[in-house]
């Protein structure tokens, strides 16, 4: 149930504009409602490959929190695409305050057998979208009034930790993880900063194998610290706190929601060892 907030004016163009990536769904759907919530922004861009999916986000938004939306459609494995979302963005709010790169693929296949159209196909998605994306806000961020903006990078606890049979994935979310300190490096000179949010195991579509197959879940969670899967919102929360004024001096970061997942958990005590000590 979302809730409504009377004292947001669906008409006001006065706060900052978001854009989010792939925000039919998923942690970016939680993304695009925690930021109308939050009464910091005039405008949230929703973003997907169905409009109609996007719409209906945008609907929400604008019913329900009382925060000006729009939805466009836009696959993030066409430059053309990317560009236009940036333009369309731009055309109806005159600006641009908040990029979250969110939208991803990935694709199970042992190595050997990865074609490269597949390869091609997730790097297109999950590196190359982001990077069109951040190209074209960045244009506008410099000369916009007042100057300068924020871009978040969703990655992965994948861009440090192996991940078998999904080897494109991998190999993405580590560039996104230098691309976001390269860019975090160069555009600080225009008051633009750029950094991550690396979510572990997400209860998301992507893991809804997790909800049905309990030998994996239990293997799974052995190793995270925490014990348990997170959720979207946990991972919106932080990507809420690096796009607002809270974290006016932070770039160049990656966050890890991962349950202490990047830990390497297996050098810690175990559940057995810690009984053990306890009953000494």
């Amino acid at each position: 149930m979302i809730e409504v907030n009377a004292s947001h004016n669906a008409n006001n163009r006065t706060g900052r504009v978001a854009l989010v990536t792939g925000s039919s769904k998923g942690i970016g759907r939680v993304i695009v409602l925690a930021f109308a919530k939050s009464g910091n922004y005039g405008g949230i861009v929703v973003n997907s490959r169905k409009h109609a999916e996007a719409q209906q986000v945008s609907n929400e938004i604008k019913k329900f929190l009382g925060c000006d939306s729009i939805a466009i459609e836009a696959d993030m494995s066409k430059e053309s695409d990317c560009i236009n979302l940036i333009k369309e963005t731009t055309k109806h709010y005159g600006r641009i305050d908040v990029l979250v790169n969110n939208a991803g693929i990935q694709q199970e296949a042992p190595f050997e057998e990865t074609s490269t159209d597949v390869w091609q196909k997730i790097i297109d998605v999950d590196l190359t979208g982001p990077f069109v994306c951040s190209r074209e806000a960045v244009k506008h961020m410099i000369n916009q009034e007042p100057k300068g903006g924020c871009i978040i990078n969703i990655s992965s606890v994948h861009q440090e930790i192996p991940k078998p049979f999904y080897v494109a994935y991998a190999a993405a979310k580590a560039g996104i993880k230098m691309m976001t300190k390269t860019m975090a490096l160069e555009l600080a000179r225009y008051n633009i900063r750029v950094n991550a949010v690396a979510p572990g195991a997400i209860e998301t579509d992507m893991n809804r194998e997790l909800q049905v197959d309990e030998a994996e879940l239990k293997n799974v969670l052995r190793r995270i610290p925490l014990g348990r899967i997170g959720t979207t919102q946990e991972v919106a929360n932080v990507v809420e706190f690096l796009a607002s004024d809270k974290a006016s001096y932070v770039t160049g970061s990656i966050y890890f929601a991962d349950g202490g997942m990047t830990l390497y958990p297996a050098f810690g005590p175990s559940f057995e060892r810690s009984k053990t000590l306890e009953a000494a």
